[in-house]
């Protein structure tokens, strides 16, 4: 069987901009907790350099990718406010075929958020 894989790309809507430099975590979520998979920053163009997840590790199960948005919008000088209204996004999402390409984007802004399946 040919394996998929997860990506995602993270944009600054506020700015039109790809967010350079966005630290992510990977976690699978299992029984009560969660298991630590991966963590990867996006480059220049709001993607990370290579699949979050791909090849044996890409199963069927419920996944939750963590966007550090706060410490991101604050290294960038664009978090107003002490504390940031935006700090970890969590997206949850289930892979129901291994076979597949599971694309997650988020679109963000320093107050708001949205996500999909994208291709």
């Amino acid at each position: 069987m040919t394996r998929g894989y997860l990506t995602t790309h993270v944009l600054d809507t506020a700015r039109g901009q790809p967010a350079a430099g966005l630290t992510l975590h990977l976690y699978r979520l299992v029984n009560a907790g969660r298991e630590h998979l991966a963590t990867m920053v996006t480059h220049d163009d709001g993607r990370c350099g290579e699949p979050i997840l791909a090849g044996e590790a890409f199963e069927v199960g419920r996944y939750e990718l963590e966007f550090e948005v706060g410490a991101w919008l604050a290294a960038g000088g664009r978090a107003e406010g002490s504390p940031a209204f935006l700090d970890v996004v969590p997206i949850r999402f289930g892979i129901a075929d291994a076979s597949a390409h599971y694309h997650v984007p988020l679109l963000l802004s320093p107050y708001g958020y949205t996500t999909y399946r994208g291709s």
